[in-house]
């Protein structure tokens, strides 16, 4: 038959305070309703007596030093288990100590701008690292021709290029449209809608045919560049690459850098053309300007400083898309939320670069006279 915990009062020696004395095994199946029995005492006591304890385990240390905690009890009398098991337990259920007031606005604020910095400044130091690999790979490659990677490089060539012909095409149609358009508004103003040609394809030809196009490759190409090294480096790819002596910068960057600053130009041309066809299209219905006549028009206000203007910018623009796209895949470490935290590092940083390095070129070129 199961015996249970007992408890009785007794009084001390000295000063006749009843002195709760419990006996029996303080073990979770021979506990019972002690947890109740004991609740209901008025708890006057001087202290907890653990002499008549014969076994105990953490639940009955436990329950003992909640009850002692609750009512400043002092235990006496325990033996040297249930004196480890009291010690052990013995932090459970006090209350933790008030945190410390943490910094005011001011500082916090300077603190996290200064994190931004030097996150900033090691990323720099980081990207720079990275190119000069880049350039060293490049370099390899000129001087041994047979280590470029040809498919991959067609490969990459025809996803960056061929593969987004139709959505670079519909958006700068739909650009060029917006342009003339919204043109056409502001000048009818002054009676010179026919400035609308001029208008439509210089700013198409010199600035939004490969400012648009970058950032659609690098929201397509540059993102997907990210994605692919940075699961790769997850499932530990590109690590047996390096094991089995071959170079990921020149198996995956090299081929994706010259595919994008390849098509690059192909591209930003094609997106000036469509957006000139977009601008005569709706020119057609909106200002009575003949499609043909608006084609042969162009041929005489935009100059062929614009095109060579648009063609220059555009490699570096692919290079800067291609190369945030593959650093932000090499930096990938940890869990696929990496993966996904980078991919929009890439496209961010791509779009940002494009925009900075577009404003220093239109500065660069005025400068220069090709206006």
């Amino acid at each position: 038959m199961r015996e249970y915990a007992e408890f009785t009062l007794s009084e001390s020696d000295d000063g006749g305070v009843p002195t709760l004395a419990l006996k029996g095994a303080l073990r979770v199946f021979s506990l019972g309703d002690l947890d109740a029995r004991l609740a209901a005492l008025d708890g006057n006591f001087a202290c907890i007596d653990l002499s008549g304890v014969d076994d105990i385990d953490t639940t009955g240390a436990w329950l003992v030093a909640n009850y002692a905690r609750e009512h400043g009890l002092s235990i006496t009398g325990e033996s040297e288990q249930a004196h480890r098991l009291l010690a052990a337990i013995g932090s459970v259920g006090e209350h933790p100590a008030e945190p410390l007031p943490g910094p005011s606005l001011l500082p916090r604020t300077l603190a996290d701008i200064g994190d931004v910095v030097i996150g900033w400044g090691h990323g720099f130091v980081r990207s720079i690292a990275f190119l000069g690999e880049l350039i060293a790979a490049l370099g390899t490659t000129l001087r041994h021709p047979s280590r470029l990677r040809g498919t991959a490089l067609v490969h990459h060539m025809q996803y960056v290029g061929i593969n987004s012909l139709w959505i670079i095409g519909l958006m700068s149609f739909l650009i060029g449209i917006v342009i003339a358009q919204q043109g056409a508004v502001q000048l009818e103003q002054f009676g010179a809608e026919i400035y609308t040609i001029n208008l439509t394809g210089r700013l198409s030809m010199r600035e939004l045919g490969i400012l648009m196009t970058s950032i659609m490759v690098a929201g397509r190409s540059g993102s997907a560049f990210a994605a692919q090294i940075g699961t790769m480096k997850l499932t530990e790819e590109v690590d047996a690459m390096r094991t089995s002596g071959v170079s990921p910068m020149e198996a995956l960057v090299v081929p994706r850098v010259l595919a994008s600053m390849i098509m690059m130009p192909l591209l930003g041309f094609y997106s000036a053309v469509l957006s000139i066809i977009g601008g005569a299209f709706i020119s057609n219905f909106a200002l009575d300007i003949p499609f043909w006549t608006f084609l042969q028009r162009m041929q005489e206000v935009v100059p062929i400083t614009d095109v060579w203007v648009g063609l220059s910018k555009a490699p570096v623009f692919g290079l800067i898309v291609a190369l945030a796209g593959c650093y932000q895949g090499m930096q990938v470490s940890g869990s696929a939320e990496e993966v996904g935290t980078r991919t929009t590092q890439a496209v961010v940083t791509a779009i940002f670069t494009v925009i900075v390095l577009d404003a220093f070129f239109a500065i660069f070129f005025t400068e220069i006279g090709w206006k």
